[in-house]
């Protein structure tokens, strides 16, 4: 794959006066080792050499030459006389990776991912972080499995408390200390993010469940029970993990099992950028100010909505804002798709058979790898099906050994391909198949299925049920489409 280094990685990179940050350092050097392009566009070189620091300007124009210089003679329509200089560099990288010059567009910079967010670009505009773990997750997937995620009382971790982890919470919030130690006396809870087999506190997000609780400074409430992200922070370490995306589906979990209708967070978005976007995809929306902060609401009604405006919406910006419910009417085509138990495994680590299954969701420690478990998912096969759309619904079926449907998404992409950067670019943030596995599929057309994983079942679905039913004839060895009647069916059966 390609990828366009913005200026500000290629200055730490060969500033020697600067720390380099490990993620740097790895980041060049699985790209290095797994033949990778690093590259940078021709505007980063003039933004370099504005550069006022000349010992500094002229070392690193050196060093450039280690990367490959973009050859591109595009001119951005975006650009015009009133363009500021920087304003006018950021525009020419980013549409020379509009233009697919690139496969990513590494850098730091709020301002360009803002930008990106709103030009469509913004999956494959990333940061240090998640590109080195995309590299680690491609090419070296045993090295990145994730520690567990707990339920812990916030007692547990005053102990911690003085620790580097609690600085940037302490630098924006004055008195933090004393508020954590008061929640923590009032019993309040915590989902926690490991590092180092329990070594090391990487991720934090402390909850709440309220009642009516006034949420804006103008007064709005969250009427009825509600559940409360009251803080929320991946500390340096877990970025690009997939972690808050862990957290959130904790909290969808935690607000269905608990009927809580609504979750509501505060956040600051200028040093919040990337929670702010992954609170919008799932349907998060700022509704107001709180204490100088944005307040992000997401409805999350008990059943599905009916009335006549959220019906209106498309079946994958329904299910986007209103997570998990999905539509299911006409609109929207259902599918079977097989999957064998080693995928299966790597895709749904979390899912374990009833019988399998020790305690309830929230005792302890989830089952053995299950902090690999986002929602956004990627599936590979070879399925002769084409007919796929954004918004249809898909059964996963689970062969050979349990040979039941176990696992319902949503799908948000669906692209036969066979190029294998193409491929690489959309599942590498998604999953953990690694080049090996995407190198050897694309030997053919690879369909390609990006989706979001609803629920698994709490009792699989058994092939035996499905034929008696007659939901399926025969061995169910391709996608397969489910008339509507049938999956209502499926469905009621479910318990869905």
């Amino acid at each position: 794959m390609r990828f366009l280094l913005d200026t500000n990685i290629l200055i730490p990179l060969e500033d020697s006066m600067l720390r380099l940050e490990p993620s740097y350092a790895k980041f060049v050097q699985l790209a290095h080792r797994h033949g990778h392009q690093l590259m940078y566009h021709p505007a980063s070189k003039r933004d370099i050499e504005r550069d006022p620091n000349e010992i500094r300007r002229n070392q690193t124009l050196e060093r450039l030459a280690k990367y490959d210089c973009l050859n591109t003679t595009l001119m951005c329509p975006w650009n015009d006389s009133s363009t500021k200089v920087n304003d006018a560099c950021d525009n020419e990288i980013l549409y020379s990776l509009f233009c697919e010059a690139a496969d990513y567009l590494v850098t730091e910079d709020k301002g360009i991912h803002e930008k990106a967010r709103k030009l469509g670009l913004l999956a494959r505009v990333i940061a240090i972080q998640p590109a080195e773990d995309l590299l680690l997750r491609l090419h070296e997937q045993a090295d990145i499995s994730l520690p567990h995620i707990q339920q812990v009382p916030l007692h547990d971790l005053t102990p911690l408390l003085s620790g580097e982890f609690f600085n940037s919470l302490r630098d924006g919030y004055h008195g933090f200390d004393d508020w954590f130690r008061s929640k923590a006396r009032q019993q309040r809870q915590a989902w926690v993010y490991w590092e180092k087999q329990r070594e090391q506190l990487g991720a934090i997000c402390i909850f709440d469940r309220q009642c009516d609780e006034v949420i804006t400074d103008d007064g709005q409430v969250a009427v009825g029970d509600a559940l409360k992200l009251c803080t929320f922070k991946v500390g340096e370490m877990s970025r690009g993990k997939k972690v808050g995306e862990l957290f959130l589906k904790m909290a969808f979990r935690f607000a269905t099992a608990n009927q809580l209708q609504t979750i509501f967070i505060h956040a600051d978005p200028s040093p919040h950028h990337y929670l702010i976007t992954l609170l919008e995809e799932f349907g998060f929306c700022s509704v107001g100010t709180y204490n100088g902060d944005r307040m992000y609401v997401k409805s999350h009604p008990v059943e599905s909505p009916a009335d006549p405006e959220s019906l209106a919406l498309q079946p994958l910006e329904f299910h986007r804002r209103y997570y998990p419910h999905f539509k299911t009417d006409s609109s929207v085509d259902k599918f079977i798709v097989p999957i064998r138990p080693e995928f299966h495994d790597v895709l749904f680590p979390d899912w374990k058979p009833t019988r399998m299954q020790q305690g309830s969701l929230f005792s302890g420690f989830f089952p053995e790898n299950s902090a690999g478990n986002a929602i956004k998912l990627a599936y590979l096969c070879h399925a002769p099906a084409k007919q796929i759309a954004a918004g249809d619904v898909v059964l996963f079926y689970r062969s050979h050994d349990e040979r039941a449907i176990t696992s319902v998404g949503v799908v948000e992409e669906y692209q036969t391909l066979q190029d294998v950067n193409a491929i690489a670019r959309l599942v590498s943030r998604r999953t953990v198949y690694d080049m090996r596995a995407i190198v050897d599929m694309a030997r053919k057309e690879t369909r390609v299925m990006l989706f979001r994983l609803v629920k698994h079942f709490d009792e699989p679905i058994p092939h035996r049920w499905l034929q008696d039913n007659n939901i399926v004839n025969g061995s169910i060895q391709s996608i397969q489409r489910v008339v509507d009647a049938k999956f209502d069916k499926v469905t009621v059966h479910a318990r869905v």
